[in-house]
């Protein structure tokens, strides 16, 4: 019986061990970086080439969304667009783009939602949501892509934003320093180190609750097994 009683308590030190990783591994990760491989995986099974994931381009697209969000409207579409020259005089500005490097932006596909979303659902119903999205994502000429996401700061919206440019790879969109200086305080941005800040982080630490209770709960059931 003492045998079991401190096998039973050497578990219940693994599962508490266990519970700080539970809580990490949800909140690690970037979704940003997730679509830019569900938009690759899409472009490739129609034998088209992978585009390029631009770090430039995707602090851009945050910038972006930055800019627009709580512009949603009932019928889940951004109801704003950035003049061009913002592109260049803040969104590059913010991210510390080189401005030799600017290149062009040939395409771009914005959205939201009144929830989060995982990146295979932001995709289909956010993103790509009809024809004329899914073709200019599947153009030939771009290649390369940026990411942006982020949490409205009222009633819980979520902005995305795609990027798409056509020029020559890694020679446009550079950040300065390799974009050690973009000061990223919410959203998160594709090609980027930095974990996401705030919005899904909320969705994914509840995840990581849930994951708890579960350990939690296998903890009692099997208190109730040997005592």
């Amino acid at each position: 019986m003492m045998v079991k009683k401190l096998r039973f308590c050497e578990w219940i030190v693994l599962c508490l061990l266990l519970l700080p990783v539970a809580v990490y591994s949800k909140n690690h990760g970037n979704p940003a970086n997730d679509l830019v491989d569900i938009i690759n995986s899409n472009r490739t099974s129609v034998k088209l080439p992978k585009l390029n994931d631009s770090p430039g381009l995707g602090c851009m697209a945050l910038q972006y969304v930055k800019l627009c969000k709580d512009n949603c409207t009932n019928n889940n579409a951004v109801n704003c667009k950035p003049p061009e020259d913002d592109f260049i005089e803040i969104f590059a500005l913010n991210c510390g783009v080189e401005l030799p490097t600017f290149g062009t932006i040939t395409g771009h596909m914005v959205g939201c939602q009144s929830k989060y979303l995982e990146p295979p659902q932001a995709f289909s119903h956010v993103l790509v949501k009809d024809k004329k999205t899914l073709s200019l994502m599947r153009n030939k000429s771009h290649t390369e892509v940026g990411v942006g996401l982020v949490k409205g700061a009222h009633k819980g919206y979520f902005f995305w934003c795609v990027l798409l440019s056509s020029d020559k790879i890694n020679s446009t969109f550079v950040l300065e320093d390799h974009g050690k200086g973009v000061k990223q305080n919410e959203g998160c941005f594709s090609g980027s180190s930095y974990q996401c800040s705030g919005g899904e982080k909320t969705t994914k630490t509840a995840l990581s609750i849930n994951n708890i209770i579960m350990i939690l709960g296998s903890l009692y059931v099997c208190f109730l097994q040997h005592f």
